[in-house]
C-alpha cells in the first residue's frame, strides 16, 4: 500500500514553523479528506490543519509539543482500499499512482527533505552564503528552507529572514540580499545598521539568567513569542503619547441594563464594551487619524477608509486580537454579534489568522481584571488604541456639587505622535467619552 506524506504547510502567513499541538488522528485511523488531522499553534492562533488525502494513518512523525519548520513532514496515510467491483462488472479504470502532493485552498506542496526541529534543540541552518545562491523552492511561492522564511532580493537572491524583519526592510527600502549577516538569518539588527551605512556590530553571545531551586523556566513561542516581537517593534519604532479621562457612564450602564430586556438583542451579548466599540467608531469619523497609520518608505500617512476594529483578548497561550471588519458600517446588535463570536472563538483558541489580520484601530478592556487604566501599546501598522478600565461604584460631585454614588470608568488612549498629534488625540478621547457619559450624543456623530 502506497503511502503519501502530509508535509507541515504554510497557512497562508508567511509564518516560518510551527509547534503540534494536539492530534486528533493516532496510527491505524481511517481518515477522509478535509478530516481535521491536527492542531498545530502559529505566531498567531491555533490552527485545524484538515486531510489532503483519503486512508489510513500509517505513522505519526512528529510528536506533541514539537516546533518544527514549515515544509516538514508530520504524518503519512496510506492509499485507501478500493471497494471490490460487482461481478457482473468490469472493474473501474485505475489511474497510475501521483508522485506529486495534492493541494489544499492555502497550503502550498513542498518538495525535499526537511530537518525537523525538536523544540530544545536546534536544528542545523544552511550556510547564509548557500541560500542566497540556491534557486527558490518552485513548489511554493516564495518557497522557503529549513523554516526561514525566505524573500527574493532585488537581484533574484533568495535571503533567509523572518517576516517582521523582511517588512522593516522594505519599509527602511533595504534590499535584504544586501545585508551583510553574521549569521543564517538576517536580523533587525543588521538590517537598520545597513539602512543608516554602518556595518553591524557582531552581537554578544546571550547567556542565560541563573536558575535557582524553585523556578519554572516557561519557553517562548507561538502566540506569546509573536506577541513580544511586536511590543518591542511597536515601542521601540513609534512615539507613543498617552492621555487619560475619567468619567461617569451611569447612563451608559444603564442603556446596556435596558438592551439586555430589549427583545432585539436577545440573542446579543450585551456589555458596556459594545457601547464603548460603538463610541470608537463614531469618534473616529470625526479623527480619522487615529483610525490611520505610517507609512515610512513612502513618508505619508494612510488614513484609512473604514474601522477594521480589533478587541484584544486574553487567552492561556497569550493575546490575541481578532478583528472586526468594517466595524463602523454595523449596526448596533450585529456589531454585538461579532465582538461576541470573535471572542468567544479566541478564548477556545480557534481564532483563524485571517481574523487577525487588517485591523485599523484597537479596543482593550483592562477593567476585566478590576484594573482601573493602563497605558497600552499599539498593535504594528496602527495609530490608536483605547484601554478601558474598571466600571466601578464611585464617589461623583454632579452639576449641583453634590456627591453622588455614580458608576466611573477611566479611559486611557495610546496614539502614534507621527499621525496624529495632541489636539487630535484629545479630541478622540474626549468624544469617547461624552458619548459614554451621555449615550444619547452618539445621534449628533
Amino acid at each position: 500500500m502506497n503511502a503519501s506524506t502530509f508535509n507541515l504547510p504554510d497557512v497562508g502567513e508567511g509564518l516560518t514553523e510551527a509547534e503540534v499541538v494536539t492530534w486528533r488522528v493516532a496510527e491505524g485511523d481511517v481518515v477522509k479528506v478535509n478530516d481535521v488531522l491536527v492542531d498545530i499553534e502559529t505566531a498567531k492562533s491555533i490552527v485545524e490543519l484538515p486531510s489532503p488525502f483519503a486512508g489510513t494513518v500509517t505513522g505519526l512523525l512528529v510528536g506533541e509539543g514539537e516546533t518544527v519548520p514549515v515544509g516538514t513532514p508530520i504524518i503519512t496515510i496510506g492509499a485507501a482500499s478500493p471497494a471490490a467491483p460487482p461481478q457482473d462488472q468490469d472493474p473501474p479504470f485505475e489511474a497510475p499512482a501521483e508522485t506529486r502532493q495534492p493541494v489544499l485552498v492555502g497550503y502550498g506542496p513542498r518538495s525535499g527533505a526537511t530537518t525537523r526541529r525538536r523544540k530544545k534543540s536546534a536544528s542545523p541552518v544552511e550556510p547564509v552564503e548557500a541560500l542566497r545562491q540556491s534557486p527558490p523552492d518552485a513548489s511554493v511561492p516564495g518557497g522557503t528552507s529549513q523554516g526561514a522564511s525566505a524573500a527574493q532580493g532585488a537581484n533574484g537572491v533568495r535571503v533567509l529572514a523572518k517576516p517582521p524583519v523582511r517588512k522593516l526592510a522594505k519599509d527602511l527600502g533595504v534590499d535584504l540580499a544586501s545585508v551583510p549577516a553574521a549569521g543564517p538569518i538576517v536580523t533587525r539588527a543588521e538590517v537598520e545598521a545597513f539602512a543608516r551605512g554602518a556595518q553591524p556590530q557582531a552581537a554578544p553571545t546571550p547567556t542565560s539568567a541563573p536558575s535557582v531551586e524553585g523556578d519554572v523556566r516557561v519557553p517562548v513561542k507561538g502566540v506569546r513569542k509573536a506577541t513580544a516581537e511586536a511590543m518591542v517593534a511597536s515601542a521601540f519604532t513609534a512615539p507613543h503619547v498617552t492621555e487619560w479621562v475619567t468619567v461617569d457612564v451611569s447612563r451608559t450602564v444603564e442603556l446596556v441594563d435596558r438592551l439586555k430586556a430589549d427583545r432585539r438583542f436577545a440573542d446579543v451579548k450585551v456589555t458596556p464594551t459594545l457601547l464603548v466599540a460603538r463610541a470608537v467608531c463614531l469618534a473616529l469619523r470625526r479623527t480619522p487619524q487615529l483610525n490611520a497609520s505610517w507609512d515610512e518608505a513612502a513618508q505619508e500617512i494612510v488614513l484609512r477608509a473604514g474601522v477594521n476594529l480589533g478587541v484584544a483578548a486574553a487567552t492561556e497561550r497569550g493575546l490575541v486580537v481578532p478583528v472586526v471588519p468594517a466595524a463602523d458600517r454595523m449596526s448596533l446588535a450585529d456589531l454585538g454579534t461579532a465582538l461576541g463570536e470573535l471572542t468567544r472563538t479566541a478564548r477556545e483558541g480557534r481564532t483563524q489568522p485571517a481574523q487577525m489580520s487588517g485591523g485599523t484601530f484597537t479596543l482593550t478592556n483592562v477593567g476585566v481584571f478590576g484594573v482601573d487604566g493602563g497605558t497600552p501599546i499599539l498593535n504594528p501598522g496602527q495609530s490608536g488604541i483605547l484601554a478601558v478600565g474598571a466600571i466601578a461604584r464611585r464617589p461623583w460631585v454632579d452639576e449641583n456639587d453634590v456627591v453622588v454614588p455614580r458608576w466611573v470608568t477611566t479611559l486611557s488612549v495610546s496614539f502614534d505622535h507621527r499621525v496624529a498629534d495632541g489636539e487630535q488625540g484629545s479630541r478622540f478621547l474626549a468624544d469617547v467619552a461624552a458619548m459614554l457619559h451621555d449615550p444619547a450624543l452618539a445621534l449628533t456623530f
